[in-house]
């Protein structure tokens, strides 16, 4: 078996181009308020208010009150000039976007109509305004992967076009594309698994509703509600990072509060100061030949501090050590691999408990387990064999429980299941809502399996020793959640791919607080810092080269 290690020096060498940004330290607060008002509406309550200081990589974000006043908080902000924006689904700024900021500055802002509402709407309520059942809009889901479905809506592609170009092309595509870096798979998916078995269905439904026979759609454009109540009680920072190539796919904190994220698209590790915003990337070599798609899903911590990458088409997983900065790469014996070969997650959470370190194969619905001690991979686990033949299944979302028994999300299915650490015995068990499809979560200290409802609208949560389910309701439509976590507060935290909002559910209440994110935000894994009161939510903007902190004021 090949194992790699990598120096620092010569991790920094292998990448392409890898700047570093350095963003200002705060050193003066200023403060600025204000209130928003429009001629239709007069004060303004839930429009979100950016402010970004000219040269810097820094936005901070705050939400006008049910008076339509908002209010910076002195330590965000510095003395200088400013650009501001808003957003408000159906306004815009009416008047200049940049503001000279002193130690405290009033600033009224005034809205006006958009000229064009179709830019503001987000992934959700784009689903909200077409026509027809749920079941069509799902299928679309995925294409939330690689871009927005304003792309698709504006397109003038006819049905018969979708069936034999697009839909092709799209399979095509490796699960890290997006426009900026369209990598191909080297062997493409079949159509129908990618969208949906009625994939002709599909095609004749966005022929029918984009613009290739129309000048503007043959449905009226809808739009969420404004944020509101303990929704506005908000400060949002925006961290842009050096390139525009780099999609931040999960973004975690360590135990010290330095935030460290995986690129999706190219095979670096990224670190990041949350107080300066300084960043600085870790390479490391691909270990497959051309043709396989470069980049990095999940990112874990073992017990010693150690980061885990899972390494998507590169195959197996990347450990590096924060203290001396070196990565030490283990790939999949050939033997075990095939041209889809996909690593998306890797579990070294327990790996202390008896030393194995659980992996994944997306493409071939396959568990496997490297041993530390010995420095092999078991022989595959193949988790439905056995079961009887039903809907279509994947694996995906795997976490461990404190004696480093596996547990994954049925993607394509509607059950949490459980490998047994010493007999391998797998166990499915069906989520109380149907068609659910468990995307990704978290293992608490408590052995319960929160995980996001991807189908479902729903967070869940799954006792494992007790073995008995809960789930809560995400108000919002479409929401999509893609992953979730809890905190120390009975909070449970999700986000996904179509609605630009984060929600906070109350899981001892139910109730939800849905914080609207300052722009579009591709979001994927979520973390929660617990060591802040409130806690703070982290998510990256994996289309837009950006990581968001959200802070709660109560």
């Amino acid at each position: 078996m090949r194992r790699y290690h990598l120096g620092f020096a010569a991790a920094i060498l292998l990448a392409f181009a890898i700047p570093f940004g350095v963003y200002p330290v705060f050193a003066q607060g200023a403060d600025l308020s204000g209130t928003v008002s429009s001629d239709r509406e007069g004060a303004m309550e839930g429009v979100l208010v950016s402010a970004r200081k000219d040269g810097s990589g820094v936005t901070v974000t705050v939400v006008s009150d049910d008076k339509g006043h908002f209010s910076f908080p002195a330590e965000k902000l510095d003395p200088g000039k400013y650009t501001l924006r808003i957003r408000a689904a159906g306004y815009e700024l009416d008047g200049s976007p940049s503001l000279n900021l002193g130690v405290s500055s009033t600033h009224d802002i005034r809205l006006k109509a958009a000229r064009n509402i179709s830019t503001q709407l987000t992934n959700a309520e784009w689903l909200m305004s077409l026509p027809g059942d749920d079941s069509v809009k799902r299928a679309l889901y995925n294409c939330t992967s690689c871009h927005t479905f304003e792309r698709i809506l504006k397109s003038n592609y006819t049905a018969e076009d979708f069936m034999t170009t697009i839909f092709p092309r799209m399979a095509g595509y490796s699960s890290q594309a997006f426009p900026l870096m369209p990598q191909r798979r080297f062997v493409p998916r079949d159509i129908q698994r990618v969208f949906t078995p009625q994939v002709a269905k599909l095609a004749d439904y966005l022929g029918a509703h984009n613009l290739n026979s129309n000048a503007s759609w043959n449905f009226e454009l809808k739009t969420m509600p404004r944020p509101n109540g303990a929704a506005t009680r908000v400060v949002m920072t925006e961290y842009d990072l050096p390139r525009k190539s780099i999609q931040p796919h999960d973004v975690v904190l360590d135990d010290k509060g330095t935030v460290w994220f995986s690129d999706f698209g190219e095979n670096i590790l990224g670190r990041m100061d949350q107080k300066t915003g300084d960043v600085k990337e870790f390479a490391y070599p691909s270990t497959r030949e051309d043709g396989y798609a470069s980049g990095n899903l999940d990112i874990e911590f073992d017990r010693a501090g150690n980061i885990y990458l899972g390494r998507m088409n590169q195959t197996g997983f990347a450990k590096f050590d924060p203290k001396t900065e070196t990565f030490e790469l283990t790939p999949l014996p050939k033997s075990m691999m095939n041209q889809s070969t996909q690593q998306a997650m890797v579990v070294p959470n327990n790996s202390h408990v008896d030393g194995k370190v659980w992996l994944n194969d997306a493409e071939t619905i396959q568990v496997t387990r490297y041993d530390t001690k010995t420095n092999t991979f078991e022989p595959w686990i193949k988790p439905y064999e056995g079961f009887p033949r039903g809907p279509a299944h994947s694996l995906y979302g795997i976490y461990s429980d404190s004696q480093n028994n596996a547990w994954f999300c049925d993607f394509s299915g509607e059950s949490i299941g459980r490998i047994d650490a010493k007999t391998l015995k797998v166990t499915l068990y069906p989520t109380p809502t149907k068609s659910s499809r468990p995307r990704r979560g978290r293992m608490d200290d408590q052995d319960r399996f929160w995980f996001a409802e991807w189908f479902g609208d729903r967070v869940g949560m799954f006792d494992t020793r007790t073995e008995t389910f809960k789930e809560w309701k995400i108000p919002v439509p479409y929401a999509a959640p893609y992953d979730v976590v809890a905190d120390k507060t009975d909070h449970v935290w999700a986000a996904g791919m179509t609605t630009d909002r984060v929600s906070r559910i109350n899981t001892k209440t139910g109730d939800a607080v849905e914080y609207l994110l300052p722009s579009s935000t591709n979001a994927r894994r979520t973390f929660v810092d617990n060591s802040v009161n409130p806690p703070a939510f982290w998510v990256g903007g994996n289309h837009t080269a950006s990581i968001i902190k959200v802070e709660p004021l109560d």
